[in-house]
C-alpha cells in the first residue's frame, strides 16, 4: 500500500512515526492509500525547514517572488484537471465541481500575482524639520494552514498564495481524509521554481496540529474547519502569541420572499443545498418560505430534486458520495431523527440508487418540510445533502430566525423587491450575502468569513484583509544629520 509522504525542502519526507490512516475512495469505498501521521518530532522537522527557509524568502525581492507565482499560475492552469481529479478520487465531489474548486482557488493566485501594489507603503516628506516619515508591510515568518477535507484545494488557496507572495514561509497540513492535493501543489511549486523550504506539506492528525498551533517558530494560524475546533484552534494559538484567523462552521439560511422567481428560487436551492453532496461551508440548509408561498416552491424543487442522478464523481453524475461511511451514517441519523420529530420526508435520500460502488458511501438528496427550529435537523450544521423547509409568516420572522442563530457565514434573500433586498442587507447579522444569489463566495479580491460562531479572530480570508493577515507594519522615522542638529534635549520629542 502507497505511504503519502509529508513535503520539506521541496522533496517527499516519509517522517519517523511509523503510523499512518487509510485513505479511501468515497464511490467505491475501498482503501487507495495510507497517509503518514506525524509524530511531534516529524513536525517539528518540517516547522524547522520554513523557519530556516524564511530569512532568504523574506529578502527575496517582489519582483523575483512575483515571477515564480506567475510560474505557478500558468502550471496550475495548464494542469488543473489533474488536480481536479485527484479531489474527486479522494473527497468524491463530481469532476466538474472539483474543476471550479481549482479554478475558484486559482483566483487567489491571480490576486497574489498584484502583490506588488498591495504591498506599497507610504510616506511622507519633512513631516517635521528634515524628519521623513514612512510606513512599510513585511512578512511576518512561517505560518500554518490547517484545511478542512471539503476543499482539499481552494481552502488552501485561499491562504497560501498571498502568505508567499508577502515573503512568508507556509507548512500545510491538510485533512488526513484528502492529503494527495497538498503533495501535488508542493510538487508544482517546486516545478515553478519556488526555493526549498517555502512550502512545506505536513501530514497528520491533532498530534500535527498542536504543534502548529504551539511551536514558537510558527507566527500565525489559519484554519477552516467545525466551530468547535475553530475555537480549539483560536484559543490554544492565541495563547501562544500567534496571529489566528479561524474560520468555523455554518447553518446558511435562504430567504424567498412572495414576491420572487420561484423557479429560480427553485434552482438556486437545489444547486446550494446538494453541491458537492452539502459538504460546503456556504452550502444552504434552510430555506425559510415565507407567507404563502411554501406549497408551489417545496413542489419546483421536488421535482428538480427528484432528476438528480447521484453515482461515482467521474461518470454522468450531478452529485458524488459523501467522504466517508461515518459522515454517511451521521447524516443519514438527522433525517431519521427530523422524521421522527415531525417534519415531512418530500424526498429521502437515504433510499437512492446511485451509479457506483456498492460499497460507496452513498445518500441521496433530501428535501425536509415543515421542519421547525427545535429540530436537531434545524439546530446542527449537518453538512451533507439534506435541505430543510421552514415556514414562516413574515420577514420579520426570517430575519429574527437568522440573527437569532449562533452561525452567521452566509445567507441569501430571493425576491424582486429592492427596497425589501436592501432592508435585509443591511439588517441581517452574517458575513456574506448574497440577494439572488445563493452561495455569495466572494472573488478573491473581496474576503471570505463569517460573524458570529462561523469565525475566531478579526480577520477573513483573502482579499487585503489576507493580505494585512499575512504582513505586519512598521513606520520608519528618517533624519539624515546636518552640523545644526540640535544638541542635547531630553524633553519629549515635539514636531517643529
Amino acid at each position: 500500500m502507497t505511504v503519502i509522504p509529508h513535503w520539506l525542502d521541496n522533496k517527499p519526507f516519509t517522517g519517523t512515526n511509523g503510523t499512518s490512516a487509510p485513505v479511501t475512495n468515497p464511490a467505491t469505498g475501498a482503501v487507495t492509500a495510507e497517509v503518514a501521521l506525524a509524530s511531534t518530532d516529524d513536525a517539528r522537522t518540517v516547522i524547522e525547514a520554513a523557519a530556516a527557509a524564511f530569512p532568504a524568502w523574506r529578502d527575496t525581492s517582489i519582483a523575483k517572488r512575483t515571477q515564480i507565482l506567475f510560474s505557478f499560475r500558468e502550471l496550475l492552469n495548464a494542469r488543473k484537471q489533474e488536480l481536479a481529479a485527484i479531489i474527486t478520487s479522494e473527497h468524491g465531489k463530481v469532476l466538474s465541481d472539483a474543476l471550479g474548486e481549482v479554478s475558484r482557488g486559482q483566483e487567489v493566485v491571480e490576486f497574489a500575482c498584484g502583490i506588488a501594489h498591495l504591498l506599497k507603503g507610504g510616506m511622507t516628506e519633512n513631516a517635521s524639520t528634515k524628519v521623513d516619515m514612512a510606513s512599510i508591510r513585511q512578512p511576518i515568518g512561517p505560518v500554518g494552514i490547517i484545511s478542512p477535507f471539503n476543499f482539499p484545494a481552494m481552502v488552501p488557496m485561499w491562504f497560501f498564495p498571498i502568505a508567499i507572495a508577502a515573503g512568508n514561509t507556509v507548512v500545510l497540513k491538510p485533512s488526513e481524509k484528502v492529503p494527495t492535493a497538498a503533495l501535488w501543489i508542493a510538487e508544482l511549486w517546486s516545478e515553478a521554481g519556488l526555493p526549498a523550504g517555502v512550502f512545506n506539506v505536513l501530514q497528520g492528525d491533532k498530534t500535527a496540529v498542536d504543534e502548529l498551533l504551539t511551536n514558537p517558530a510558527i507566527k500565525a494560524i489559519s484554519f477552516v474547519g467545525s466551530t468547535p475546533i475553530a475555537k480549539y484552534v483560536y484559543e490554544t494559538a492565541t495563547a501562544h502569541s500567534k496571529r489566528v484567523q479561524a474560520l468555523g462552521g455554518a447553518k446558511n439560511h435562504a430567504v424567498v420572499l412572495p414576491d420572487a422567481d420561484l423557479d429560480l428560487a427553485a434552482d438556486a436551492m437545489v444547486n446550494a443545498g446538494f453541491g458537492s453532496a452539502g459538504e460546503r461551508c456556504m452550502a444552504i440548509s434552510a430555506l425559510v418560505a415565507v407567507g404563502d408561498i411554501a406549497d408551489e416552491l417545496v413542489a419546483k424543487i421536488k421535482d428538480r430534486t427528484l432528476s438528480l442522478k447521484t453515482g461515482d464523481g467521474t461518470k454522468d453524475s450531478d452529485m458524488g458520495p459523501l467522504v466517508s461511511k461515518a459522515h454517511r451514517d451521521k447524516v443519514s441519523s438527522y433525517i431519521d431523527a427530523g422524521e421522527a420529530a415531525g417534519a415531512t420526508v418530500v424526498v429521502d435520500g437515504r433510499s437512492v440508487q446511485a451509479d457506483g460502488g456498492s460499497d460507496g458511501f452513498w445518500l441521496g438528496p433530501t428535501l425536509l418540510d415543515h421542519v421547525t427550529t427545535d429540530m436537531s435537523v434545524y439546530t446542527d450544521e449537518i453538512f451533507g445533502p439534506v435541505l430543510s423547509v421552514v415556514r414562516v409568516g413574515t420577514y420579520d420572522e426570517a430575519l429574527e430566525l437568522i440573527n437569532s442563530n449562533p452561525y452567521g457565514n452566509g445567507t441569501a434573500i430571493f425576491t424582486n423587491d429592492g427596497g425589501a433586498a436592501r432592508r435585509f442587507q443591511n439588517e441581517v447579522e452574517v458575513g456574506m450575502v448574497g440577494v439572488n444569489v445563493p452561495i455569495p463566495v466572494p472573488t478573491a479580491y473581496y474576503s471570505f468569513g463569517g460573524w458570529k460562531n462561523s469565525l475566531f479572530g478579526d480577520t477573513h480570508a483573502h482579499g487585503t484583509e489576507g493580505v494585512h493577515f499575512f504582513t505586519r507594519g512598521k513606520v520608519v522615522t528618517t533624519r539624515w544629520l546636518d552640523p545644526n542638529h540640535g544638541g542635547i534635549n531630553l524633553g519629549f520629542p515635539q514636531n517643529d
